[in-house]
């Protein structure tokens, strides 16, 4: 797995947009027994924090050190640094497994060989996620030309799942059709820019150009964002299955 945030962990916690209660609801609905939960590459900890609330243990990993200082704190979760694709975990020691934003980075026959080592026979496994967002017509075509255009080249290879909303990736679980949700926001420019500062691109292009890529359309943008309704749509990915085809893993 790569590490491509702990260069702007506390940007990642200020300004990585949350996921509705709701959704996270909606994945425990589908888990009988609320015992032990993971969070694999918590990052800052959002995920882990809102599962906290219904799981009596929560164990939450990550292979930035950084991203832990930040993380979210209770009581039941249990934060430790360690990759996804090798666990020190227990055999079959969870109810449920969750991975946001981050399963386009595993190696996936490794990782799904893991989880299925550490999920119980009647666990359930998420993956969640958000592709890019959209807000008014005016700054789309601003942001778009940014996203393909300007750090398009400094993306890395696996941005392409996450532009295929994860529907190609590889899934050896019995999927559980899952409910289609969205997250609604209303961005001041300096939580946009803020947001634009945490992509894996944006830091890319800083390291080879040394130049910030957002100084480009910086003050079209600004413009376009002041003058519009600066509201922000994020689509969410979600995939939930259950280990009965572990076989295919």
């Amino acid at each position: 797995m790569k590490d491509n945030f702990s260069k702007q962990a506390v940007d990642y916690s200020k300004f990585r947009p949350q996921y509705p209660d709701e959704m996270i609801e909606y994945i425990i609905s589908f888990v009988d027994n609320k015992s032990t939960a993971l969070d694999l590459a918590t990052g800052n900890g959002q995920v882990a924090h809102k599962l906290s609330a219904y799981f009596k243990k929560v164990f939450a990993t990550d292979i930035s050190q950084k991203q832990l200082d930040n993380a979210i704190l209770a009581d039941n979760i249990m934060y430790s640094k360690e990759s996804a694709e090798k666990t020190s975990f227990e055999n079959r020691q969870f109810d449920l497994i969750v991975v946001a934003q981050a399963v386009h980075w595993f190696d996936f026959e490794v990782f799904y060989k893991e989880i299925f080592r550490i999920l119980k026979p009647d666990g359930i496994f998420a993956i969640l996620g958000y592709g890019l967002f959209f807000t008014n017509p005016d700054s789309d075509k601003i942001l778009r030309s940014f996203y393909y255009n300007i750090v398009g080249p400094y993306w890395d290879a696996e941005r392409k799942y996450l532009d295929e909303n994860y529907e190609n990736i590889p899934f050896p679980f019995e999927e559980i059709p899952a409910q289609k949700f969205q997250n609604e926001f209303t961005w001041s420019f300096e939580m946009l820019i803020g947001y634009l500062q945490t992509w894996s691109s944006v830091q890319h292009y800083i390291s080879k150009k040394n130049q910030n890529p957002i100084d480009l359309i910086y003050d079209e943008l600004k413009v376009s964002w002041q003058k519009n309704n600066q509201e922000v749509t994020f689509p969410l990915l979600l995939r939930i299955g259950k280990p009965d085809n572990r076989n295919k893993a």
